[in-house]
């Protein structure tokens, strides 16, 4: 039997189109950008999977999964795409009960997938220096349902990090090269960095960074993600590949 909407449950509405809107249940009247003005709390008691109808749209609500909180999140700066997160995750060894700190938050895409897999005795810390990306985020966290095991903190991490011992350390920012010393410090023997970069310049510099510190498997990769279209002609790729989106540096603190 289909599991029952409660209140603080986050849900996801997808309509005909296939568009999803992701809404934390509360029982009060909000306006939620893409579908008006809404009562959430109307979905208190309704199943999982049931169609409902917004006005004159029809939608299915759904249980949701990672993929679904980051596909409907609203979007500020631009997000490290999943192909990309996964990459991160399988690459740090990324876990539950790890501690994780990342910068710069953004949307809070990525900072969602962590979260996801860290719980429930795990954290995340981000670090952010604008405010308006930590509002976004902050508020997709909290319809993810995640917003528990982050703690998002307004600093530059160029010039420190308070954390010590963490899991993993990763940096999504324009001049990852100026953090290596203080997320060396942070990372705990063992400990994984990973450094998001979109151009060669900005990787190149934070690899000559990294060799100034106890990092010893030092790799930059990249990955490319091509759907497959099954037509009533054949099967070709997608024209919508997603190419370079950006490359990934690793490595491991040994000393």
């Amino acid at each position: 039997m289909p599991q029952t909407i409660s209140d603080n449950d986050s849900v996801v509405l997808t309509d005909e189109k296939g568009n999803k809107f992701i809404i934390l249940i509360e029982n009060k009247i909000q306006k939620i950008k893409g579908l008006g003005v809404y009562n959430p709390g109307d979905l208190i008691g309704k199943s999982y999977y049931e169609e409902i109808t917004i006005g004159n749209r029809k939608f299915t609500v759904v249980e949701p999964s990672i993929s679904d909180k980051i596909e409907a999140m609203e979007r500020k700066a631009q997000i490290i795409l999943p192909k990309d997160g996964m990459f991160i995750l399988y690459h740090c060894n990324i876990k539950s009960g790890d501690k994780v700190i990342e910068a710069g938050i953004g949307s809070g895409a990525l900072t969602i997938l962590i979260a996801n897999f860290i719980q429930p005795k795990g954290k995340v810390i981000s670090y952010d220096k604008r405010d308006d990306h930590i509002k976004v985020a902050k508020k997709n966290l909290i319809r993810a349902g995640l917003s528990e095991f982050v703690e998002i903190k307004n600093g530059d991490v160029t010039a420190k990090i308070q954390e010590k011992d963490a899991d993993s350390v990763i940096f999504d920012i324009p001049n990852p090269e100026d953090a290596i010393k203080s997320g060396y410090s942070a990372l705990k023997l063992g400990g994984y960095l990973a450094v998001y970069t979109p151009t060669i310049n900005q990787f190149e510099r934070a690899v000559r960074e990294m060799r100034n510190y106890g990092f010893g498997e030092i790799k930059t990769l990249e990955t490319i993600q091509r759907e497959m279209v099954v037509g009533p002609r054949g099967v070709r790729p997608s024209f919508n590949t997603l190419g370079h989106t950006g490359y990934i540096t690793f490595d491991r603190r040994l000393i």
